[in-house]
């Protein structure tokens, strides 16, 4: 017989103290902490716990007795469902507070490395439809609401195309408006979910791994430029080709409409073939003259306009004069490479994803760009001391790794290199201030500049201007 879960208590009337990560906000209880989803420090909430450890426990807001003074009124009303932009109950300015904080936070508890002042974070002009790509999900087993339950109504279609809900893989919230892209992205998703519903094109089932609707990836340039890529599960062509059509009359706008057939158990795109239905297969997008062709499997900062900003930042930690070699790391489709060539002497690019490296060359053609080499691989199996031995040890080192950070064997190398200078661009400060302890030996820290790509959001980037100690 199977032991009786036990109960977790109710804590009444806590105050919210502080945020944390994860867009959660800490309550602090006897000696334990309690992350909580969706409040402000201020608010004083009573909590039933569902999951608890020695030291700390989560829970959720079964009442509220008083609100934060902090609180503002939530733009979206899918705000605590769909489980995006869990910052927008706090006014733009509180949030670039606390994510300032949060990166000196990690620097120093984690780093434990002397650091400069750390320059105030850079806000981003907007703080709605600021993002060039998203993707939607199709489901025929919608997400129901606490209110949609209680209704005692009965949902004979459930069938939804928006977000998964967070930690459900098989549940999907259907989306009205998502303020996250241009309103032409909202447009396009619903008239695709309006078509498919009209004509009984069966949504996916994620659990059964059926049906003939998957996903759709919408992509918007500053240049005005649309991608649209719809995700089939079955290789139906009539079904295909009449939304297909359908799309391309209603929206003549779209640059590169392009679907895909994909039939394996993930939603990755990067091994499938795509196909074009009209236009090109890119769109352009623009920086400070400078045009990227954007594939549906190339990689692009999200936020176009504060990604100007970042790599501004990047080139000006860099200080290049025309006479540096630099390294940059992670190049992706060789975005930072390309953006600071002018002031090099010579740019190599390394980046494990081939078809990005593809992406950079074609990139670097299309702005004559003739100081740049790119190499594809894994970084550690790549960056290695006869690498470096043959193409010259780099003045300037420019690292921009995923979330995990740097691998040990990557340090290493960049120690060996021994550059004057590196600049170290992270979408994780946790994960870049573990790296910095590694490098503190024979680099310090000379200056550190937040930067907010993501409004509403706990995440931040940070780009960190490391100098060589001997210099």
């Amino acid at each position: 017989m199977a032991r009786k879960k036990k109960e977790l208590p109710i804590v009444e009337q806590i105050e919210i103290t502080d945020v944390a990560a994860e867009g959660k906000a800490i309550a602090r209880y006897n000696d334990m902490v309690i992350f909580v989803p969706y409040v402000a420090p201020g608010d004083i909430v009573d909590l039933q716990l569902y999951r608890k450890k020695h030291r700390y426990a989560e829970g959720r807001v079964l009442k509220f007795h008083r609100y934060s003074p902090l609180r503002v009124e939530p733009f979206c009303e899918q705000f605590g469902i769909c489980g995006g932009c869990k910052w927008q109950h706090l006014p733009y300015e509180e949030q670039l507070k606390f994510k300032q904080k949060q990166v000196v936070d990690n620097l120093t508890r984690i780093g434990k490395i002397d650091l400069p002042e750390v320059s105030p974070i850079l806000g981003s002009k907007k703080t709605v439809f600021y993002r060039n790509k998203l993707e939607f999900t199709f489901s025929n087993k919608s997400w129901l609401t606490q209110e949609e339950l209680q209704s005692e109504q009965a949902f004979e279609c459930r069938n939804a195309l928006g977000f998964h809900i967070p930690g459900m893989f098989d549940k999907v919230l259907d989306i009205k408006k998502c303020w996250l892209q241009n309103d032409i992205s909202n447009q396009i998703r619903l008239c695709i979910r309006q078509f498919s519903l009209e004509h009984d094109y069966p949504f996916f089932d994620l659990r059964q791994q059926e049906g003939l609707m998957r996903n759709i990836i919408i992509r918007t340039a500053s240049t005005g430029e649309i991608m649209l890529i719809v995700v089939f599960f079955e290789n139906d062509t009539d079904k295909i080709n009449a939304l297909m059509s359908h799309i391309a009359e209603t929206f003549p706008q779209i640059t590169s409409l392009l679907y895909i057939v994909n039939q394996k158990a993930n939603d990755t795109i990067t091994d499938q073939e795509v196909c074009i239905f009209r236009g090109r297969d890119y769109i352009l997008e623009q920086m400070e003259g400078l045009q990227f062709k954007i594939g549906p499997k190339s990689f692009y900062q999200t936020n176009s306009e504060q990604a100007y900003e970042l790599y501004k930042t990047a080139r000006n930690f860099a200080a290049l004069t025309g006479n540096e070699l630099v390294y940059d790391l992670y190049t992706g489709t060789g975005t930072i490479a390309n953006f600071v060539d002018r002031q090099a002497r010579q740019v190599i690019g390394i980046e494990y994803v081939p078809e990005a490296i593809e992406d950079a060359k074609v990139n670097a053609e299309l702005n004559k760009i003739t100081n740049t080499e790119f190499y594809a691989g894994d970084m550690k199996d790549i960056l290695t001391a006869s690498f470096i031995e043959k193409h010259g040890r780099p003045d300037v080192i420019i690292t921009d790794p995923p979330r995990a950070g740097m691998h040990d064997d990557v340090i290493k190398a960049i120690l060996f290199a021994a550059p004057d200078r590196i600049v170290y661009v992270s979408c994780n400060p946790a994960t870049q201030a573990r790296d910095l302890s590694l490098l503190d030996s024979e680099y310090r820290v000379q200056a550190v500049q937040p930067v907010d790509m993501f409004p509403h959001t706990q995440h931040v980037e940070n780009v960190v201007l490391l100098q060589k100690r001997n210099k």
